[in-house]
């Protein structure tokens, strides 16, 4: 249960310096871009600009190195594990300032997205704000992609997925928070290495902290390129989104249990219809058959329309795949 919210310790001047980190690990193909837009930012306070690099296998650390020798306001710091949450927690001890920005390596801010996230935070009285997961393709695939991740077809009504008004909500993409609620619980728990947004966003609310979506704060974010990507993906996802509710109890609702029973009463209906009765298959052909319509009616143009149903399939089920055989000791309970 919610306690009642912390009394904030200070008061937000109109533009607070800034830490915006960012956990990075082979992102050469991104980070430069990624770093010239939150630099370009119309923001009027100070700001740094903190990488954690990873032991990366391309060019990302020189090219991290390379930014920082160009401009002062981005520093580098070393994360040796190279995992994300770890990472967020390095760049978090050497930063400075009262708010507290994370930007992925292969994400881009739009120009007013810290003056936006700012304004936000001293209105609302949250201890976070975020908003829109922009996916966007290149390609045919990843076009298809993005309007899956878009759609609740897709990964559920999230509004950080599917947009939506402004207000309170679970969690957002990425995030702007104040430094003092991440001290309070203590950062990010380094045990996750997904879902840790997720899981540092109840921490928060079982506080009494409240999480502020806004569409503005509108963040680029590139698809995975083939389904064998987008399969490994979803089924990360959920594997560590079952953590999540080993651990927070209470916290899993019908939208994360849709894909494990889709998957467990397709593959049910499969054996049933093989080895007892014919009339057995119809639960998955009914599955089969809503994937197959849903996908066209989502996609737009004819490859699109042909590719979205396995796009569909692919996440919905390896997302079930991998929320249903989660093993216990990737996070042992406290």
């Amino acid at each position: 249960m919610a306690t009642a919210p912390t009394p904030r310790k200070i008061e937000l001047s109109t533009s607070p310096d800034l830490s915006i980190i960012l956990p990075v690990l082979n992102e050469a193909n991104h980070l430069a871009a990624a770093v010239k837009a939150i630099l370009s930012q119309d923001y009027q306070g100070k700001f740094e600009v903190i990488l954690a690099i990873g032991p990366s296998k391309d060019a990302t650390l020189e090219i991290a190195t390379e930014l920082a020798s160009s401009d002062s306001r981005v520093v580098v710091v070393l994360n040796p594990t190279g995992r994300t949450a770890a990472g967020l927690n390095i760049a978090l001890a050497k930063s400075n300032s009262p708010i507290i920005v994370r930007v992925d390596g292969h994400a881009e801010i739009p120009s007013n997205y810290l003056s936006i996230a700012v304004e936000l935070l001293r209105k609302t009285g949250a201890v976070n704000v975020g908003g829109l997961m922009g996916a966007v393709g290149k390609t045919k695939f990843e076009k298809s992609v993005a309007r899956a991740m878009r759609s609740p077809l897709g990964v559920g009504a999230a509004k950080f997925h599917t947009g939506g008004g402004s207000g309170e909500v679970d969690t957002v993409y990425l995030g702007c928070f104040l430094r003092e609620a991440l001290n309070e619980i203590g950062g990010f728990d380094e045990r996750f290495i997904r879902a840790q947004d997720w899981e540092l966003n109840f921490r928060l609310r079982e506080r009494g902290g409240k999480i502020f979506f806004d569409p503005r704060l509108e963040v680029t974010y590139r698809p995975r390129p083939n389904l064998a990507a987008l399969a490994k993906q979803y089924f990360e996802y959920g594997r560590w989104r079952r953590v999540v509710s080993r651990k927070h109890t209470g916290t899993i609702n019908y939208r994360y249990l849709a894909p494990p029973f889709a998957l467990i009463g397709t593959v049910l209906s499969l054996i049933a219809g093989a080895t007892i009765l014919p009339l057995l298959y119809l639960p998955a052909a009914i599955y089969a058959g809503f994937t197959l319509i849903a996908g066209i009616a989502l996609g737009k143009g004819l490859l699109e329309k042909i590719m979205m149903p396995a796009v569909l399939l692919t996440m919905q089920m390896a997302w079930g795949a991998g929320f249903i055989t989660s093993p216990k000791s990737l996070v042992p309970q406290d």
